[in-house]
């Protein structure tokens, strides 16, 4: 068959040459005496390697890929608790904080110039130990306490940004600016996926934010690797949908016209990474139509399954849906999923406002252990709960608490964490970590580690170096958590 013959309909257009006389290329070289080209040289000397003339090397794909050194997970199930959760308010119990209630902190601190206060706020809840490992967690979260034994809690975290917006960026993609790619991508461009009927890496939020968007962010990585942003109810991925008068054969026709004019385009733009992408993305489309749909269709699921992850709950069913959703996407293959709960900034009426956070929270979390542990996924699922950062234990305003990047508490569990385990420590009041610190380039390192790659090793060129998530900066895997 001719080149350009299109397969949907046998039709013989004329080279792309003939059709177009000029590229924009030769437009600018020819127009205006070549000014225009001149100064497109210019730009274009600029460039790095990877947006120039020469193509880019065929290795972009999703197909799955041998990692550095022997995985423990295959999949990864990223909570974000945006906003940042209060350390000392649920894995963190400070005594001295209850005993110096109202009286100032006794330490130097650093806090935003926005009500800043000294009087110390001791914890409303209390704590209690639970499982074999004695773990101490707050009466907020009954349910993941019960699962205690299962988690290694790493006390000790901290950050270098105090802000919402570059503290995300800097959990996100390893840098407090815009303009890097993301966990997610990274993870599949190392790896790839096992499923080529569904994406590779997706998000679902409670709300879409310019957040959501860094999180997702390629960047500069070829735009196959961005994130998927998932709508965990009705239709999964606006226009996944063929319309209704359209037939399955007209679809493949269509798709096929589309394809064709798409591989044409690209000819001579192989230095295009997202021409590449959407063209794969089209035929990844037209396989989601039937997957995607019944990945997140959960009126099969029974009874027992929704009540386990808090469906049956109204102020649990939207995250416990997610989190069902997360655990099916997982099952399939999916690489990495992230779950965004946008509702931990607590500036005002802590005590109101973050038992409604915890609720919303706790019973789907515990139940997304639990199934995953009953069909045989924990094993092979890392799952990991942060926020941003914590938050401060003096008062704000009269009854919240200020952002704090010094110290606060997450956790991991599932494939290759060492159980009921409680790593590192901060100060006597929970503002600033102090034994076994934990930065988010170990954070990084250690879930890379987990999937079978070397943050050092897993690279792209980019702008003249070989960049990586964790970038220029010391990283370490934390291995006092790993099994």
């Amino acid at each position: 068959m001719h080149p350009s013959l299109f397969p949907c309909t046998g039709r013989y257009l004329p080279p792309l040459e003939d059709s177009f006389p000029l590229t924009r290329r030769q437009m600018l070289a020819r127009a205006a005496s070549g000014f225009g080209g001149l100064a497109l040289a210019s730009i274009l000397a600029g460039r790095p390697a990877a947006h120039a003339s020469t193509p880019l090397p065929g290795i972009f794909d999703l197909s799955p890929k041998s990692p550095h050194l022997p995985p423990k997970a295959k999949n990864v199930i990223f909570l974000y608790m945006g906003g940042g959760p209060a350390q000392m308010d649920l894995f963190d119990p400070k005594p001295m904080l209850q005993k110096y209630d109202g009286q100032p902190i006794p330490m130097s601190i650093t806090q935003r110039d926005v009500n800043p206060s000294t009087k110390l706020m001791a914890s409303p809840f209390t704590f209690k130990k639970y499982g074999a490992s004695g773990i101490e967690v707050s009466e907020l979260l009954p349910n993941i306490a019960t699962l205690v034994d299962d988690l290694a809690v790493v006390r000790s975290a901290f950050t270098n940004r105090i802000d919402h917006g570059e503290a995300s960026l800097r959990m996100y993609t390893g840098r407090p600016i815009s303009g890097f790619p993301s966990i997610g991508s990274w993870l599949t461009y190392g790896l790839g996926t096992e499923n080529e009927d569904m994406p590779a890496f997706v998000t679902m939020a409670d709300k879409y934010t310019y957040r959501v968007r860094n999180a997702i962010s390629n960047a500069w990585l070829p735009a196959l690797y961005q994130g998927t942003l998932l709508n965990p109810g009705g239709t999964p991925i606006l226009n996944l949908k063929a319309p209704s008068h359209m037939s399955k054969s007209e679809q493949r026709s269509y798709l096929d016209l589309t394809q064709a004019l798409n591989r044409r385009h690209q000819e001579t733009r192989r230095d295009l990474s997202e021409l590449d992408a959407r063209i794969k993305n089209f035929e990844l489309a037209a396989r989601m139509q039937v997957e995607a749909v019944e990945r997140v269709d959960l009126t099969k699921e029974s009874p027992g399954t929704r009540q386990l992850y808090g469906l049956d709950r109204e102020h649990s069913k939207a995250f416990g849906s997610r989190c069902l959703i997360a655990r099916r996407l997982v099952e399939s293959g999916v690489r990495f999923v992230l779950l965004f709960q946008n509702d931990w900034d607590h500036h005002t009426r802590l005590k109101a406002n973050l038992t409604k956070s915890c609720a919303q929270m706790d019973h789907p979390v515990a139940g997304l252990i639990k199934d995953l542990k009953a069909r045989g996924l924990f094993d092979e699922t890392l799952l990991v709960w942060t926020g941003e950062f914590g938050r401060l234990p003096v008062v704000e305003a009269s009854d919240g608490r200020d952002h704090n990047p010094f110290g606060f508490s997450m956790w991991m569990a599932g494939a290759g964490i060492k159980g009921g385990t409680v790593y590192g420590a901060t100060d006597d009041f929970a503002y600033a970590a102090v034994e076994d610190r934990v930065g988010v380039p170990d954070i990084h390192a250690t879930i890379l580690h987990l999937l079978g790659l070397d943050h050092k090793e897993l690279t792209f060129p980019f702008e003249g170096r070989d960049e990586s998530l964790t970038g220029v900066e010391e990283a370490r895997v934390v291995r006092e958590i790993l099994a």
